[in-house]
C-alpha cells in the first residue's frame, strides 16, 4: 500500500509539471527560437513571449537592426520572483541561456533588464578572455539606453542608475588596467565606464554629430556579430571608421594596462545630472546638456 501510494504520488507530481514548450519571435526579418525547459511558470507562454519581444525591439532600436538572423534562446524555470542570470555563447548559430522565476510575473518583465543584456552581447564580436571587460561593458553601458530609446524606462532612471553605478568601476589601489584588472567592478562597470567616456569623446571631437551608437553600428556593420572571433583592435577600429574619429583606440591604449583617474563630478556637473535624496535632477543650462539628451535618442537615420 504505502510503495503504491508512493508511484502514485510521483506520477501525479510528473503529470503536473509543464513539459517543455517551443515558440519563435521574429524580429526585423531575425528569428528568435525560444524553448521553455520543463518546468512551472506563473507568466504565461504569451506573456513570456511579449517579454522577449520587448527586449528584442530594444535591441533593434538601438542597433537599427536585430544583431543576428538566428539565435536560440532557452529560458530555465527556477525558484523566485524574477529573472535570474543569463548566459550568452557565440558561434554559427549562437544562444542565449535566461533562468526565470516560477512566481515571477508581469513586474519582473517590466523591470527585467537581463535578457536585453545578454542580447546586446549579440552585437559585438567574441574577443580573448583579458578582454571580457569590454564585452560586458558594452552590454552593461547599452541595455538601458536600448530600453529608453523603445520607452520602457525614463531618462530619470537611466541616468541616475549611471550616477550610482559607474563609480565601481572606477580603478582601486593595485589596479593595472582594464585588460590586467579582471574584478566585478572593472569588468562591469570599468568596461561601462569605458564606453561612457568613449561615448563622451566621440560627441566632443563630433560636435555631437556621432556617438558610440554609430561606433557599435559601425563593428556591427563590418561584420563583428558574436557569431566572429576578433581581436580587440580590429573591433576598435571598424568602431573608428564609423565615427570618423581615432576615439576608442586610443582610449583602449590609455586605459588597457593603466589605472587612469576619472572625475565623474566634473562629468556629471557638465552634462547637468545630479541625484538629490534620490531623484534624478537635470540642469538643461548645463556646459553639455545637448550631450546628455542626445545620447538618450535612437539614431533612427542609420
Amino acid at each position: 500500500m504505502i510503495r503504491a501510494a508512493l508511484v502514485s504520488l510521483v506520477l501525479a507530481t510528473l503529470t503536473l509539471t509543464p513539459p517543455e514548450r517551443r515558440f519563435h519571435v521574429e524580429v526585423g526579418g531575425s528569428r528568435i527560437d525560444v524553448t521553455i525547459a520543463e518546468g512551472t511558470l506563473a507568466a504565461t507562454d504569451s506573456e513570456t513571449q511579449a517579454w522577449v519581444e520587448t527586449s528584442a525591439r530594444a535591441v533593434t532600436a538601438y542597433y537599427g537592426r536585430f544583431p543576428v538572423k538566428n539565435v536560440l534562446l532557452t529560458i530555465h524555470p527556477t525558484r523566485g520572483r524574477r529573472v535570474g542570470s543569463g548566459v550568452t555563447y557565440g558561434g554559427r548559430r549562437p544562444t542565449i541561456d535566461v533562468d526565470l522565476g516560477g512566481e515571477a510575473g508581469l513586474d519582473a518583465f517590466k523591470h527585467d533588464w537581463v535578457l536585453t543584456h545578454e542580447m546586446t552581447h549579440l552585437a559585438f564580436p567574441d574577443m580573448p578572455r583579458r578582454h571580457h571587460w569590454i564585452e560586458e561593458g558594452i552590454a552593461t553601458y547599452v541595455e538601458p539606453f536600448a530600453r529608453l530609446q523603445i520607452g520602457e524606462l525614463t531618462p530619470e532612471t537611466v541616468w541616475g542608475d549611471l550616477v550610482r553605478g559607474l563609480p565601481q568601476g572606477l580603478p582601486k589601489e593595485g589596479d593595472e588596467g582594464l585588460d590586467h584588472t579582471p574584478t566585478w567592478g572593472r569588468t562591469y562597470w570599468g568596461g561601462a565606464l569605458f564606453c561612457f567616456l568613449a561615448d563622451l569623446e566621440i560627441r566632443k571631437q563630433t560636435k555631437n554629430r556621432r556617438g558610440l551608437q554609430d561606433a557599435l553600428r559601425g563593428i556591427l556593420d563590418a561584420g563583428g556579430s558574436l557569431r566572429e572571433s576578433w581581436r580587440i583592435e580590429r573591433a576598435l577600429d571598424a568602431a573608428d571608421k564609423a565615427t570618423g574619429v581615432t576615439v576608442l583606440a586610443k582610449l583602449y591604449d590609455a586605459h588597457k594596462a593603466t589605472a587612469v583617474a576619472t572625475d565623474l563630478d566634473a562629468i556629471w556637473k557638465d552634462l547637468g545630472v545630479s541625484v538629490v535624496r534620490g531623484k534624478t535632477v537635470f540642469d538643461d543650462k548645463a556646459p553639455s546638456a545637448s550631450v546628455r539628451k542626445a545620447i538618450e535618442r535612437s539614431r533612427r537615420w542609420l
